[in-house]
């Protein structure tokens, strides 16, 4: 082949390339046609110039608009600066809205801002302080005497270790407590799914307990800060609680529930013994947390003590629920069979 016939079958592929419009500032003046008539080392000289200056330019637009882009980046971090500095003149996290979720802003009953992001407004309530409190399912059956005298055996070391430190037994006793709710709420929603079947309002049920007693210890975090051998108790404590349970509940649910109802027997009678030693003075009965006030909907001047008492029918209900759940067991039903005891706390 010629060297000429070489250079038009080149031309023909590289033509657009090599001649095309550049779009880039340095290619706004048309460049010369690159005359591959006559061939030889001038003209293939002439393409790889060519080539390697369009390369070039791409280069030079690619680093002009990263440069663009790192611009536009430190505006938008100059933007969300100034928009944290506004306000109250603390500087807050700013969140990105490129997915378009824009957070709620919501009002209390009072129009002032609502400042929890744990709990929203109309998941506030009066509980109900006139329950009876001394209420006992007296065990009768083998399985109860069973899970009656567990939880006895489980309060001994807890008697030990917290002594009359009611405030930190308190932290401790909730976060053991908020757990049952949440292993028996995702089972009933895991076997609802496998089974295709309502699950009776129990799965809200178990997570509305669930999330309750997590109300609690976010109350009490407030009063008894804890201690860092404290901190790792809970862990162990709950690590081991929360396999026990789970396999407890798959192996009896029945058992399972009436565990939790003596647990939250032995939860009123310690907040009884909390309330006696605020009454009597030995614990300082300092003003209620922020938080408590707004949860429990209670009086602006509140004090530990309404807190107690609030807390204390919380366990009472839910001691009433979890024996109600157990009783139907027994009796042969499932759970979804009877509506469950929505918003009862």
């Amino acid at each position: 082949m010629s060297t000429r016939a070489a250079g038009s079958v080149l031309l023909r592929h590289l033509g657009p390339r090599v001649f095309g419009p550049v779009l880039s500032p340095a290619a706004a003046s048309p460049r010369p046609p690159l005359a591959l008539a006559g061939g030889g080392e001038r003209g293939w000289v002439a393409v790889w110039v060519r080539l390697l200056s369009t390369s070039a330019a791409e280069a030079k637009d690619e680093t002009a608009a990263s440069k663009g882009n790192a611009g536009s980046t430190a505006a938008a971090k100059a933007e969300a600066a100034e928009a944290a500095k506004e306000g109250d003149g603390k500087r807050d996290k700013v969140v990105s809205s490129y997915w378009g979720v824009a957070p709620s802003k919501l009002m209390s009953k009072d129009g002032v801002e609502w400042r929890w992001s744990c709990f929203r407004p109309w998941e506030a309530y009066k509980p109900d302080t006139s329950i009876d409190l001394t209420r006992h399912h007296e065990p009768k059956v083998l399985l109860d005497k069973i899970a009656y005298w567990t939880v006895k055996l489980l309060r001994v070391p807890t008697d030990i270790f917290f002594q009359r430190r009611y405030g930190c037994r308190a932290m401790m006793l909730e976060t053991v407590a908020a757990v049952p709710g949440m292993v028996g709420g995702m089972l009933l929603h895991l076997r609802s799914l496998r089974r295709f079947e309502h699950g009776g309002g129990w799965i809200r049920a178990l997570l509305e307990e669930a999330e309750n007693e997590r109300m609690h210890l976010m109350t009490f975090m407030e009063v008894a800060k804890p201690k860092w051998y404290e901190r790792a108790l809970v862990l162990a404590v709950q690590g081991v609680f929360f396999n026990a349970y789970f396999l407890g509940y798959l192996i009896s649910p029945k058992f399972a529930h009436r565990v939790v109802g003596y647990l939250e027997e032995e939860a009123i009678h310690s907040y009884t013994e909390y309330l006696k030693d605020l009454e009597a003075g030995k614990i300082e009965n300092v003003p209620a947390p922020a938080i408590a006030i707004d949860y429990w909907q209670l009086p602006a001047d509140a004090t530990l003590k309404d807190v107690v008492i609030v807390v204390r029918s919380d366990e009472a209900h839910h001691r009433d629920v979890n024996h109600f759940a157990s009783d139907i067991h027994f009796q042969g039903m499932q759970l979804k069979e009877t509506p469950a005891p929505l918003g009862y706390h």
